[in-house]
């Protein structure tokens, strides 16, 4: 028998899974937690870091590969040997400045209590301002790359973030010899090769597979000090997915317990890696990852620019096929936020009485309501727009409220404003000429709650699937890692081979209650005159809100 290893490196934890290559069969798997978690208030020196800041340490991903390999080797009983390929995915954008010889910033002492050395989580936003004039400009000099990423280029993405270090640390700038992606960076921590994969150069860092990267004439316009970022701190050389980066270094070897020499596929992000997991192979099927925040993923078969989504890359899922994202930056955290500061004590010792997760909980006591029951009505931007508005500086916003609210009455709101953030951006690909036909959802979510999808299902009006994994990154990784190895030695020569192969949905599905649905189409036509009141600039109250804030904060 032959293996592969996936590990996916999500918001708060790493993952690592074994599968069998010829049946998919999920072999070993084991977590572990970020010790220094996201530091979005302070550095661990204790120094406070600025609004809509999201920091990581690199050590933190080091240590999921040390633990988990071994882990899931031990567990597991197989040989090394037989371990025939490995793959990975990132949340993403997630970046860092590091040296020539890919030593990070934030590791040497100098730069320690230094924010700009630290990784930058997809969901720092501190760079808003940054992307606001990249967008103006990128208007101004009608450059065509624009409408493939939906007219707008987010905060979340690479180029804002490399901007910001700087404008606001310019010697933590010059002293990095890069500034790279997570996902690549451990694949050189693997390998010991720096292979960028075309996957985040296209969604994150606007790179083209004919047209490269923006010209310096784009980039002199924002800074002159920017003109060769491309040149100096990225890299043109771009790996296709599926691509083998390179073989297991003999000290990773020893850290790890794998092959010296074992094919490590390039990087990948979280989302797009799930696709082949769940048998994708072509277009109309909408894939959502949905956790902390949520990702859609679809194919297309030609170039169909579609406003507000995340952008779209020629052979960025699937080769042969267009690849189109869009998100939602706030769904499980959503949820933790409300349990966090919104529930009373009372209800989180009935749920323990009952021995009962708190979600679980307020869940059961959530499904007894009927659509519109609680005259509650929610937009969903806790954590900013990501899809259709790219728009960080949106807040949340909940109305209906009466001295008879309950909490569960809330939450339930809050999940049906994820709902309807998902059928918006359905239809916005749907009224763009890129057709959704099918619905299938991944993550944990997806897995733990059929109370959530099925008001999913309700409100898009279309029936869900289920992915057959409960670990779809890390599957998917592991299919990237087959590929990667290559049919020589056991595994696949090309993606679409392999998820037809492997790839695997549960039986259970849902499908829209009719009665359900009639009654949420009421209530998504007032989310959708909300939406676009509050978010395409009829009344930008919430960014008022938040400069007050911002103003107060640093008074």
């Amino acid at each position: 028998m032959k293996y592969s290893l996936g590990i996916d490196f999500g918001t708060l934890s790493g993952r690592a899974l074994l599968i069998n290559v010829e049946t998919g069969e999920e072999i070993a798997t084991s977590t572990f937690e970020y010790p220094h978690a996201v530091m979005d208030e302070t550095l661990p020196s204790g120094k406070k870091l600025g609004v809509d800041w999201a920091l990581e340490h690199p050590q933190d991903y080091l240590d999921v590969l040390s633990h988990t390999i071994p882990d899931v080797i031990k567990q597991s009983g197989v040989s090394a040997d037989d371990i025939i390929g490995v793959g990975i995915d990132f949340t993403a954008c997630t970046v860092l400045p590091v040296k020539a010889d890919g030593t990070p910033l934030c590791f040497l002492d100098q730069y320690k209590d230094e924010p700009h050395a630290y990784i930058k989580l997809w969901k720092h936003h501190a760079a808003q301002d940054k992307a606001n004039k990249l967008n103006e400009t990128a208007e101004k000099m009608n450059e065509k790359w624009l409408a493939r990423y939906g007219g707008k280029i987010s905060s979340e993405w690479a180029f804002p973030k490399a901007w910001q270090i700087l404008d606001e640390a310019p010697e933590i700038y010059d002293a990095a010899d890069k500034i790279i992606e997570a996902t690549d960076w451990v694949i050189w921590q693997m390998t010991g090769e720096e292979k960028r994969n075309s996957c985040t150069a296209g969604y994150k860092a606007i790179w083209h597979k004919q047209d490269g990267y923006p010209g310096k004439e784009f980039f002199k316009a924002l800074d002159p000090r920017f003109e060769n970022v491309v040149q100096d701190k990225f890299n043109t050389d771009i790996y296709p997915l599926g691509t083998c980066a390179g073989g297991i270094t003999a000290d990773m070897a020893k850290k790890t317990g794998l092959k010296e020499g074992t094919p490590v596929a390039v990087g990948n992000v979280d989302a797009h890696v799930c696709v082949p997991a769940v048998g994708i192979d072509g277009p109309g099927k909408m894939l959502a990852i949905m956790g902390t925040s949520t990702c859609h993923m679809l194919l297309g078969e030609k170039e169909q620019p579609v406003p507000g989504i995340c952008g779209y890359v020629e052979d960025g899922i699937l080769p042969g096929f267009y690849g189109y994202e869009a998100g939602q930056s706030c769904v499980g955290d959503h949820f933790a936020w409300f349990v966090e500061n919104c529930v009373p004590a009372a209800y989180f010792e009935e749920a323990k009485e009952q021995n009962m997760d708190i979600h679980v909980y307020l869940q059961s006591l959530a499904i007894k309501q009927k659509p519109g029951e609680s005259g509650l009505l929610a937009l969903d931007w806790w954590n900013g727009n990501r899809s259709v508005l790219v728009d960080v500086d949106l807040t949340g916003m909940m109305l209906g409220f009466s001295l008879l609210t309950k909490p569960e009455e809330m939450y339930r709101a809050l999940v049906e404003a994820t709902a309807y953030g998902t059928r918006m951006i359905i239809e916005t690909f749907e009224s763009n000429g890129v057709p959704v036909d099918e619905f299938i959802a991944s993550g944990g979510i997806a897995e733990k709650s059929p109370f959530m999808m099925q008001i999913y299902s309700d409100i898009i009006k279309k029936p869900i699937r289920l992915s057959g994994s409960a670990q779809g990154p890390a599957y998917g990784s592991a299919i990237f890692g087959a590929v990667a190895a290559g049919s020589k030695n056991g595994g696949y020569d090309s993606v679409i081979d392999a998820a037809r192969k492997l790839g695997k949905l549960k039986d259970t599905s849902y499908a829209p209650i009719k009665e359900n649905a009639d009654i949420y189409d009421k209530l998504y036509a007032e989310y959708k005159t909300l939406h676009d009141y509050f978010g395409r600039g009829q009344n930008d109250v919430m960014k008022r809100l938040k400069e007050i804030k911002r103003m107060q904060e640093q008074a």
